[in-house]
């Protein structure tokens, strides 16, 4: 090893799902949306004045801000965004989570936790999801330094009842709390309305899933103005132009069609409802979904060799090859035209 090496901060890095560069497929394994973004969000990238890139964008991003105030009933000084919820949460993570005692999320979700923690130096401890995967609640009335988790949680898709929610906050009110609801558009109850009662909470949210937009890269917070300035100092001490012009013109627009927003992700959960049924046809099991995917297993059936056949036809789901969940694939809910394609797959596979 070289001298310069040893001073190198080595971390194991998240691995996102595969993003196959093909033009024909059916891409089932990163729970991105089927559908395109809203109407206004087309209308505005067709007429975006480019000449304006040229400017920086407005650091305070004061027009997605006040459009996502508006949407939620909330204050500007109650928000804060930034490049796709992990971005938003990578700065929540430094922001807060600074105590020599170990932070806690589940032992089965999000593999990003570990990584911003080990990046930052954070110790943490993962208490074990039940035999179920759901959260125990329990597990969370300990000594810690913050704790993180995700409602619904990915990739179990499991929804933990508000009441639990609030119990976990209640617990910890001498540390910062995070709700990451990435999926709560599709089922679950946001934690959203107790930010007024616990000025140790922090929502954290994205337009990737149900607004269209992961390619945009869009994410936010939502907590008492005390926590979200805390935040923004730490940003501007960072990088003080986060979003981009284009992110913020055309994640107003995305924000102002609500009609649209509640169309497709009714969409989604018409075509999840099918899909449950037809997987439990064939003989898959799941958790009861509360995202826009189903985590399933088939007893007698390998997952990963599924995983790899169906890859084969161009058909693209995630595999975990982790303790616990090494017999499951979590499948993203797309189309109905792509689910269909999907289940013929499965039923030529399973000779069914």
């Amino acid at each position: 090893m070289k001298a310069w090496e040893a001073n190198i901060r080595k971390v194991v890095p998240y691995v996102p799902g595969e993003q196959p560069k093909k033009d024909r497929m059916i891409k089932l394994n990163t729970n991105e949306n089927p559908y395109g973004p809203a109407p206004g969000v087309k209308a505005a990238a067709e007429h975006m004045d480019l000449e304006r890139l040229r400017l920086y964008p407005d650091p305070t991003a004061d027009l997605l801000v006040s459009a996502l105030a508006e949407r939620y009933g909330l204050n500007k000084d109650q928000i804060f965004v930034g490049v796709g919820s992990d971005d938003v949460l990578a700065m929540a993570f430094l922001t807060f989570f600074n105590s020599d005692k170990p932070i806690l999320f589940p032992d089965i979700t999000y593999s990003f936790y570990s990584v911003w923690a080990d990046l930052y130096r954070i110790p943490y401890k993962r208490p074990a999801l039940d035999e179920q995967f759901r959260i125990r609640k329990e597990d969370y009335d300990q000594e810690n330094g913050g704790v993180i988790f995700p409602n619904p949680n990915a990739p179990t898709s499991l929804a933990l009842g508000i009441r639990d929610v609030e119990d976990i906050i209640a617990r910890n009110q001498d540390v910062i709390v995070i709700v990451d609801e990435a999926y709560i558009d599709f089922g679950g109850e946001s934690a959203l309305p107790l930010i007024e009662k616990y000025d140790n909470l922090l929502v954290v949210q994205t337009f990737s899933k149900s607004r269209s937009m992961a390619g945009m890269r869009i994410g936010y917070a939502m907590g008492n103005p005390v926590l979200i300035k805390a935040m923004n100092d730490v940003k501007y001490s960072f990088n003080s132009y986060t979003m981009n012009l284009p992110s913020l013109i055309l994640g107003t627009e995305a924000v102002k069609d609500e009609a649209y927003f509640q169309e497709t992700v009714g969409k989604i959960k018409e075509t999840r409802e099918r899909a449950k049924e037809r997987l439990t046809r064939l003989g898959f099991t799941y958790p009861e979904p509360s995202a826009n995917f189903i985590f399933a297993t088939r007893p007698g059936t390998d997952a990963k060799t599924l995983f790899e056949a169906l890859k084969e036809e161009s058909i693209y789901v995630r595999y975990f090859d982790a303790p616990r969940i090494s017999q499951y694939l979590r499948i993203t809910i797309g189309t109905d035209e792509q689910m269909e394609a999907f289940f013929r797959f499965l039923e030529h596979y399973l000779n069914c």
